[in-house]
């Protein structure tokens, strides 16, 4: 549904989904886990209700909205479009499903130093997660802005956009890594008061802090490529840095005898500029050969 409003150049609305949402998560925290004692499962009943009420307010928007479309009963079908969107989606789906199993074996790795290392990881992984925030939301707005101007065959603004991107990306990215490296214990000790949790979730965000500038260069390429309809480029390179590089890399550091969660860490921006690496080489390949295209007479 947000995909459909970005599509339609509106922003605005899917951050008021969200917004909803997340009102709504805490609303029901507050009264299923803090009121009456429900503990995970009130967490997860919360989660699912925020999830629920922003998809009713997104239908029922969406139906007010003016649109250069109408929606009928017999649209909601099977049709010739839903094969293209498997196409385009399975590759992400597949890239996406393999990236949260990684995320489970790093949790199996770090849960090898101890359990303040993993209350520490746990702790910096919310802190990440509001990190990666900007460059999600460029790689989502790239996409869409990116399949517009490659609709209207402006492939020109289109580059102009990623490079836009990877700039905006960079003065935030910056400005995050410099936050954590000075304040990241400040940060940990917003989610706990141990100090033996702070202390190892700083150290682990030590080590992650240079994610935040390489993200910035990397999410911007993916959201251009994804509205270039090369998703399947993407799923690769997304394969090669979570499978070849950021799981072997974190389970070897892992197993030291000097292990850290900073040395674990360092993993996700590591394999991250790997797939920098990869994707300018594949950016300057699609240049080379549309230029060679177009120098191919009719």
């Amino acid at each position: 549904m947000s995909a459909i409003f970005r599509g339609l150049g509106d922003s605005r609305s899917p951050l008021l989904f969200v917004l909803v949402a997340c009102l709504v998560n805490v609303a029901g925290d507050l009264l299923l886990v803090a009121g009456l004692k429900m503990d995970a499962a009130g967490a997860a009943i919360a989660t699912v209700a925020a999830q629920a009420v922003s998809v009713v307010l997104a239908v029922f928007i969406l139906l007010k909205k003016q649109l250069p479309f109408t929606i009928k009963k017999s649209d909601f079908c099977f049709n010739v479009q839903c094969r293209k969107f498997l196409e385009v989606g399975l590759p992400l789906a597949l890239q996406e499903f393999l990236t949260q199993l990684s995320f489970l074996a790093l949790c199996a790795f770090v849960n090898r130093l101890g359990l303040a290392a993993s209350s520490g990881y746990g702790v910096a992984s919310k802190i990440v997660n509001f990190a990666m925030l900007i460059p999600s939301a460029l790689m989502q707005s790239m996409a869409s802005f990116v399949a517009q101007n490659v609709g209207a065959g402006d492939s020109k603004r289109a580059k102009k956009a990623m490079f836009t991107g990877i700039g905006i990306g960079l003065v935030f990215g910056c400005a995050v890594f410099a936050l954590i490296m000075l304040k990241g214990d400040l940060l940990a000790g917003v989610f706990s008061t141990d100090a033996e949790v702070v202390a190892n979730g700083f150290a682990y965000l030590k080590g992650f802090a240079p994610e935040t500038i390489a993200t910035a260069i990397l999410f911007s390429m993916v959201g251009y490529f994804n509205g270039n309809n090369k998703t399947v480029w993407v799923m690769i390179q997304g394969l090669v840095q979570t499978l070849l590089v950021r799981l072997p890399l974190a389970y070897v550091m892992s197993i030291q005898p000097n292990a850290s969660l900073t040395k674990i860490g360092l993993a996700a921006p590591i394999s991250t500029l790997v797939g920098v690496a990869l994707n300018i080489g594949f950016y300057s390949w699609l240049n080379r050969a549309e230029q060679h295209k177009q120098t191919i007479p009719e």
